[in-house]
């Protein structure tokens, strides 16, 4: 990859998740019908943290925490050069009636979050939708659709790949904004 510019470090990293996880109390105190489900593949490690940390802020939360795969529901995945790869579905629960909040690490385009709100669809019919994202890259989206919660939003070029960087999965909590991305 091109040389990368760091745009938010570790120490605001972590300010970054604790003010969403904040953000989600003001809005779900008990978080009474109330279902987080995480995007995979790349959505978990900011499930996992925000789960956790929701966790240790509220008494006795009422969510189910889920993993959902969304690979068959995208609308590329016959036509990309290489087969995506599926993650695991981990859903033991429905979501009919029950207010969802999705999570994912970076909201380009739309299309991701569309593709789980059809995969959503079979496990029944939310009362409401709402989602998180740690970046929103602004600009080039294909499809109306906006984060609820956000972590930062970024300037693009479409050229310009985000990359998060997880502590537990590359050693440190950093996000890197690269001119473009490399061919892999």
């Amino acid at each position: 990859m091109a040389r990368a510019r760091t745009i938010l470090t570790t120490e605001k990293f972590k300010l970054t998740i604790e003010r969403l996880c904040h953000q989600l109390v003001e809005n779900h105190p008990r978080f009474e019908h109330t279902c987080i489900i995480g995007i995979q593949p790349r959505g978990i490690p900011l499930a996992d943290r925000i789960v956790k940390r929701l966790r240790t802020m509220v008494k006795n939360p009422e969510f189910n925490y889920g993993k959902l795969d969304i690979t068959f529901y995208r609308d590329d995945f016959r036509i990309r050069q290489t087969p995506l790869e599926a993650s695991t579905t981990e859903m033991e629960f429905l979501v009919e009636d029950k207010n969802v909040i999705l999570i994912d690490d970076v909201l380009y385009t739309g299309r991701t979050v569309q593709a789980a709100l059809t995969a959503i669809n079979h496990y029944g019919r939310p009362r409401k939708v709402e989602l998180l994202a740690l970046i929103d890259r602004r600009f080039n989206r294909h499809l109306p659709i906006q984060s609820d919660y956000t972590g930062m939003i970024v300037d693009a070029l479409d050229e310009a790949y985000v990359k998060v960087e997880w502590e537990d999965i590359d050693g440190t909590d950093k996000i890197k904004l690269y001119p473009k991305k490399a061919n892999t």
